[in-house]
């Protein structure tokens, strides 16, 4: 299966990634994690200042996960277009152009997870953006993007990791 989760920032996407990482059921599995911080050591500018390029190399990153079997990745292509089309650095054409490119991608995910918001602080990791007005913008981008090119197979999970967890297997127990 290949399964993703999308959110805003800093609502616990890779803590519950790496939480399922730990648990028998998914040993078959290949994770991905942000790896945020090295692309900015790269230069690629994230968050408001994103690029066109750094977009690409995002979209790139979650392209190359789709063509994996038994994936679990803590970022999506919803995840990408939602920072481009809140970008200041893209024009308008960029930012279409890209999700154009990308969104039929959508439907290759056989799980699709949106992590609420919900009940989690906004934690400084040194690299995500912590404007509390800019997450609830991804957010509702986020959810635009989900609601646009949704299914049945985009759940909902919020609460706690341990809560997560279980709602991501009676998911998976359903889908499958």
């Amino acid at each position: 299966m290949k399964i993703g989760f999308c959110g805003t920032m800093s609502v616990g996407k890779t803590t519950l990634v790496n939480a399922l990482k730990e648990l028998s059921e998914f040993k078959d599995y290949t994770f991905r994690t942000e790896r945020s911080k090295y692309l900015m050591e790269m230069g690629i500018p994230l968050n408001t200042d994103s690029t066109l390029k750094g977009q690409l190399v995002f979209a790139a990153e979650r392209a190359s996960e789709l063509m994996q079997k038994n994936i679990i990745t803590d970022r999506t292509v919803v995840d990408v277009m939602a920072f481009a089309n809140l970008s200041t650095s893209m024009g308008y054409r960029e930012k279409i152009y890209l999700a154009l490119t990308i969104e039929p991608l959508i439907n290759e995910y056989d799980l699709l997870f949106y992590v609420s918001p919900e009940g989690v602080e906004i934690e400084d990791n040194g690299v995500r953006e912590t404007d509390a007005d800019y997450r609830i913008a991804i957010d509702e981008e986020i959810k635009s993007i989900i609601q646009m090119n949704g299914g049945k197979k985009i759940i909902t999970i919020k609460g706690a990791v341990e809560e997560r967890i279980k709602q991501v297997k009676s998911a998976i127990t359903q889908y499958v």
